[in-house]
């Protein structure tokens, strides 16, 4: 039986990410409006792998006999002042999630948690890779700038990711 205050910060944890999910989901929407459906695209990829990372804490949760308890989601930016903006506030919310996901291993290792121990050093992984692609996205705005040619060849460069269905979840 998983501990109660465990059971509490997986449940936050949960929270957390759905409403990475949703921001992504609102940026996705703002860069459809610009017309820069390639930014779009990524951004709905993103806004899936952040649903897939809820749900393996629910079912980490599910398999160890605890409850998962939705949290409410708080509606997210939908404006932005420019793509580099955006995509600068990505940065901010996986280097939150970041350091929601060091606390949380941290509680793991003082609660010899094994279990979730074991989840959590996938996610720490993880957030290496996410914030290391956003910033690689930030650095290419700032090399090409945020309207002409370069921004359209860029946009379509961040088309050519997929969400899992290879359809952009559309």
């Amino acid at each position: 039986m998983i501990k109660q205050h465990i059971e509490e910060e997986i449940n936050n944890q949960i929270q957390e990410e759905f409403q990475s999910a949703y921001t992504y989901l609102a940026m996705s929407a703002w860069f459809e409006d610009k017309n820069l459906s390639g930014f779009a695209s990524w951004l709905k990829a993103q806004w899936q792998e952040e649903i897939e990372h809820a749900m393996k804490f629910y079912n980490h949760l599910i398999q160890r006999d605890g409850r998962p308890i939705l949290q409410d989601i708080k509606k997210p930016k939908v404006q932005f002042d420019s793509p580099r903006k955006a995509f600068e506030l990505a940065l901010e919310q996986e280097q939150h999630i970041t350091k929601c996901i060091h606390k949380m291993y941290k509680l793991a290792r003082d609660e010899d948690d094994y279990p979730l121990e074991s989840l959590l050093l996938w996610f720490i992984d993880e957030q290496v890779e996410e914030e290391e692609m956003v910033k690689d996205i930030i650095d290419k705005l700032n090399l090409v700038g945020e309207d002409g040619s370069g921004l359209y060849m860029l946009d379509r460069d961040m088309g050519e990711r997929q969400a899992q269905n290879g359809k952009g979840t559309e």
